[in-house]
């Protein structure tokens, strides 16, 4: 590296640190600053009781003064009182416009303020200041400000959940218009929670919704009509849903790249979800800073990739993702001078935006092979940033990038085939592209891909597929950050809370969220819905995920219908999901459930035969059921070996004899108590 380059590397190393020990004091002055305006919920509580009392209030006003104004006009006191009346009236009219333009506005500004602390917001007492703005523009009638309050009360965002305050105001400004409110009351009238179980009538709100801009009811809706849930199935229907959502999380992520939200699946550690790989443990965290600062090299690009993008439950925080880029650079990480690039290339807080230094860093690593930096140079040239645009250039970096595996890279070309621009369109090429960068999961060669299935541009049209595609898509949406939240209030014992949010997920189609709804409600946790109530939405919610194709899933719907929970006991139904999930997801615990049933002919054919392979096939598939499988076979064939003794031997004699008479219904049970009683003995004796 020439002395200038190295100079200029440690001038800004420098000036990012001072930055970053500005903004540590920043912090400090700023909690210091809020220990004198401490918000306590009380405060939040009084207000959201002010704002309810008062819209009552108001409505019984307005109907006072429309009685009055009908007295007033039953007694004409003359030309002169009239006119005098008048303009009386237009002057207090004036007043009155005047004086709740000035309310709308301080509210509007209050909501502003309270958001903008809220997107900044690292600790509870900011929050808190948020939502007291947001409890004081409610108050002014700030209908953003109540749909907040409203959605606070509901997910529990801060304070004491409250279903019966949040309908409340959702009914209040459901009839003033708002599509949030219509899409809540949608959610919670398809749920029953707090309100009456109706699907229609969340049918309704759903399309009031949808038609007032809702892009979670246009979400829904998508799903409902894919799956045939309480509407007839439409694939049209649900593409003309999906599309006009996935152009909007479209048009987002062409401005910058989705931020992924980790979705852990409660069903997978039930015990210790502290060490779910989707949430990085803060002790972890604190032991690869350690090894970032003793100078490892990978864990430095690591955690600049975690907070550039806010990954693994760590916040978004430029400086932090800049220092330790910094520091990999300086030890000649490619990757590292790649993430430089781009983030002065995009420009944020710590990395203002500037495109001679983004094309320096783009080259430094570029010269090394890097396909990010070959990436990012291909882009500074597709769109003439710093340099003049050369679609030529464009192309040679993409397919360079391309070449390395680079999925973004990948989707510029097939960009550049699509639009023609620089080279001659060609769908089959942009098609192959796409194709290639949508198996990385690129949103963006998803968008494209189901864009052209749904208007059958170089591929052969297909309904399906493009709103499998859009689907996709979809589920990017900024409302997919309730995931994390819903997974931290669950951890935190806020079990309400948690199935709301992740209720209103499976709502809009995520089968992680369906499947962990279902698992909250089977445990019986839960307050907000009547115990009875809770097995049927739960075996409702492992359906629509067993479609989606989860295979834990399919299993449980085995199970409901084998104990006969929230439904009739069905051992055929109950065989038929363990056959699916056993052939089609090879499902171990499928497997050993349905040897079971061919061993006692539960719902089906009685089968020995079949038994023995099916428990076999369960030992192979997964290690963790060898010893259940050898303790079952042993049963087996141990009660088989009586079976043809007794019936070989003494038949008529011992007809008489039943075990399940015998030894009751459970004798099975008995027999396998008695093997392992046998086994111990054994080996006791043997290494005795």
């Amino acid at each position: 590296m020439k002395p200038m380059s190295l100079l200029i590397d440690m001038l800004i190393i420098l000036e990012v640190t001072i930055k970053y020990i500005e903004a540590g004091k920043h912090n400090k002055k700023q909690k210091e600053r809020n220990v004198t305006t401490q918000v306590s919920v009380y405060e939040i509580k009084l207000f959201l009781s002010n704002i309810l009392e008062r819209r009552n209030s108001i409505n019984v006003i307005n109907e006072k003064e429309n009685l009055l104004e009908k007295k007033e006009n039953q007694h004409n006191l003359g030309i002169k009182e009239i006119q005098n009346k008048d303009l009386w009236k237009r002057e207090k009219n004036h007043l009155g416009k005047q004086a709740k333009k000035n309310t709308i506005d301080e509210g509007d500004q209050l909501f502003k303020m309270g958001l903008k602390i809220l997107h900044q917001s690292k600790s509870q007492k900011q929050k808190a200041e948020a939502y007291l703005l947001f409890a004081k523009a409610a108050d002014m009638g700030n209908l953003k400000a109540m749909e907040k309050m409203a959605d606070a009360l509901l997910f529990g965002s801060f304070g004491t959940q409250n279903v019966t305050a949040a309908i409340q105001l959702y009914e209040s400004l459901a009839k003033e218009g708002s599509y949030k409110a219509q899409n809540a009351l949608g959610f919670l009238s398809s749920y029953g929670i707090g309100m009456e179980y109706n699907q229609a009538k969340a049918l309704i709100y759903y399309t009031f919704g949808s038609a007032g801009g809702s892009m979670m009811s246009q979400m829904i809706l998508g799903y409902r009509y894919l799956s045939g849930i309480n509407v007839l199935q439409n694939c049209e229907v649900a593409l003309n849903h999906y599309k006009k959502v996935a152009d909007y999380i479209a048009d987002k992520l062409e401005k910058s790249e989705g931020i992924p939200v980790e979705k852990v699946r409660l069903t997978e550690r039930p015990e210790n979800l502290s060490s779910n790989s989707e949430i990085l443990d803060w002790d972890i965290y604190q032991y690869y800073k350690f090894l970032a600062e003793r100078g490892d090299v990978q864990i430095q690009v690591s955690l600049g990739q975690l907070h550039l993008i806010g990954r693994k439950g760590l916040d978004q925080d430029y400086f932090k993702a800049l220092y330790y880029f910094l520091k990999a650079a300086k030890a000649g990480s490619a990757n590292a001078m790649a993430f430089i690039g781009k983030m002065y290339l995009e420009g944020n807080a710590a990395a203002p935006q500037n495109n001679a230094t983004a094309f320096k860093y783009f080259s430094m690593a570029a010269s090394k092979g890097n396909a990010i930096g070959l990436h990012g140079l291909g882009l500074l040239y597709f769109h003439g940033k710093g340099v003049p645009v050369n679609y030529a250039e464009a192309l040679k970096y993409f397919q360079k990038a391309a070449e390395k595996g680079w999925p973004n890279a990948q989707f510029q070309l097939g960009f550049m085939y699509y639009s023609g621009s620089g080279v001659w369109k060609d769908y089959k090429l942009a098609f192959k592209y796409f194709y290639l960068a949508s198996q990385s999961g690129q949103p963006l060669a998803i968008y494209y891909l189901a864009k052209m299935y749904a208007t059958g541009t170089g591929v052969l049209r297909s309904c399906r597929t493009a709103v499998e595609l859009y689907k996709g898509v979809c589920e990017l949406g900024h409302w997919a950050e309730k995931f994390l939240t819903a997974y931290f209030a669950y951890k935190d014992g806020d079990i309400d809370s948690s199935l709301v949010q992740y209720a209103l997920l499976a709502e809009m189609g995520y089968e992680v969220a369906q499947s962990n709804s279902a698992f909250i409600l089977e445990s019986k946790k839960a307050k907000i819905l009547e115990k009875e109530k809770m097995y049927p939405m739960a075996l409702l919610l492992w359906n629509r995920a067993a479609i989606q194709g989860n295979a834990f899933a399919r299993v449980k719907l085995g199970d409901y219908h084998y104990y006969g929970y929230g439904t009739k006991k069905d051992y055929q139904t109950a065989a038929t999901h363990y056959s699916i999930a056993a052939d089609k997801h090879r499902s171990a615990q499928a497997m050993f459930n349905l040897a079971y049933m061919y061993e006692h002919g539960l719902g089906i054919t009685k089968n020995i035969h079949l038994a023995r392979r099916l428990y076999d096939l369960a030992a192979r598939t997964s290690p963790d059921a060898h010893i259940p499988v050898f303790f079952a076979l042993v049963k087996l064939e141990t009660v088989h070996l009586l079976r043809d003794i007794l019936f070989c031997n003494f038949t008529m004699r011992w007809k008489w004899m039943n075990l399940g008479h015998t030894l009751g219904p459970h004798w099975d049970l008995f027999v396998i108590g008695l093997i392992v009683a046998v086994l111990i003995f054994l080996l006791r004796n043997h290494y005795g």
